[in-house]
């Protein structure tokens, strides 16, 4: 089963919680055993899976990408936004979740994330349900 969902990104970088879209897929397609996959089909977005506790986390994890690859570099690309496209390979365009007694199996402070690099933005993420 694939399941479509509708992100919308407030800021130029940031990480959305979207924990809830996968909860949502996976008891809609009633799985009890299987994998989810998760896509996001954006060039200058990601998918992440990362702690859900501590809000800081995620502020850390945007300012040390943002230190790691500035936004103003003497990159090639003349739409400006080359950061973002290196940003979304490094973290990558999906992730996989195993699902168990029809949960996913996510750790204890594990939470999905919805990665913008390039927003504000109206985005797509696809979440596709296996049994098995």
């Amino acid at each position: 089963m694939l399941f479509v969902y509708e992100v919308k990104t407030k800021k130029r970088e940031e990480l959305v919680d979207i924990t809830n879209y996968l909860l949502d897929a996976v008891e809609k397609s009633r799985v009890r055993e299987g994998i989810a996959i998760i896509y996001c089909p954006h060039t200058t977005a990601a998918i992440t899976i990362n702690e859900n506790a501590d809000p800081t986390v995620k502020e850390d994890i945007i300012n040390f990408l943002s230190h790691l690859i500035p936004k103003n570099f003497n990159y090639r690309h003349l739409e400006g936004n080359s950061d973002a496209h290196i940003k979304s390979s490094l973290i990558g365009s999906s992730e996989t979740i195993i699902i168990k007694d029809g949960k996913p199996l996510l750790g204890t402070w594990q939470g999905l994330f919805f990665a913008e690099f390039d927003g504000p933005r109206t985005r797509k993420v696809y979440i596709k349900i296996i049994e098995g």
